[in-house]
């Protein structure tokens, strides 16, 4: 990409993206979201030979770039990259052992949805925007029998979520997959503005019974996250005009 900033068209919406950059831009869209837990959360991208792309240790997600992205084995270990293997991937690498066609994977500890998953409760969808994404029914996994930066941990709770794609980690935080980066991003926006939006109306003492068709609710739960064009194309626009030299030597 030039120095000259991106312009966009109606039939072209943003550059073109390769792999290391979509993962760098979620990050730091996510990261407005509320995914920003300090150090922690994980991305991962399954490449389908053995190997994982994903944000390494030490970096925040909203100084996270294409050049920082790593490769790891199965096994955690390095393949290619500058940066150290981040601390608790044994969670999604016991995920793509199990679950082979998860294409990306994202964890995090965003504030609404850690307070829901410390209270132990599924927040109800009370607005359409917290429907978004699909990704089927959310669902709680009481997890935490040790940390997920053990195996043997990391396994039970990938075990115990079955073939969900929108999770809640008891005590721990959020998990969310999907077929494509386009898809995670919207789920993930999507569940942190479900679980934001219900713990307001809780506190204001509001009803709690969804007001949302249940036909919407289900149609909404069977997208495969990928049909609302536009959306992540206009966040992923938003960062580059802040950081106009994101995508540049990468």
């Amino acid at each position: 990409m030039t120095e000259q900033a991106f312009e966009p068209t109606r039939d072209r919406l943003l550059p073109e993206l390769t792999i290391k950059q979509e993962i760098a831009l979620l990050a730091r869209t996510l990261w407005r979201e509320g995914y920003n837990d300090h150090l922690a959360g994980h991305i991962t991208v399954n490449m389908h030979d053995g190997t994982l792309l994903c944000n390494p240790w030490l970096l925040l997600w909203n100084e996270l770039r294409p050049e920082h992205i790593i490769r790891i084995d199965m096994d955690g270990n390095l393949v290619e990259g500058d940066w150290p293997v981040p601390l608790g991937i044994p969670l999604h690498l016991e995920l793509h052992k199990a679950r082979p066609e998860v294409e990306v994977a994202v964890h995090n500890h965003p504030l609404y949805g850690t307070v829901w998953a410390d209270l132990g409760e599924i927040p109800p969808a009370l607005d359409q925007s917290s429907v978004l994404g699909g990704g089927g029914d959310l669902v709680l996994v009481g997890e935490y029998g040790g940390s997920v930066d053990d195996p043997g941990s990391a396994a039970t709770a990938v075990a115990a979520m079955g073939d969900a794609e929108l999770v809640l980690l008891a005590g721990h935080g959020t998990f969310v997959l999907g077929n494509s980066i386009r898809a995670v991003h919207q789920r993930a926006v999507a569940l942190e503005q479900r679980c934001q939006r219900a713990w307001h109306v809780r506190v204001a003492g509001g009803d709690m019974t969804s007001p949302l068709p249940q036909w919407f609710i289900d149609r909404m739960k069977n997208s495969d996250g990928d049909k609302f064009h536009g959306f992540w194309e206009a966040m992923v626009r938003q960062e580059l005009r802040a950081d106009p030299t994101l995508l540049h030597n990468s």
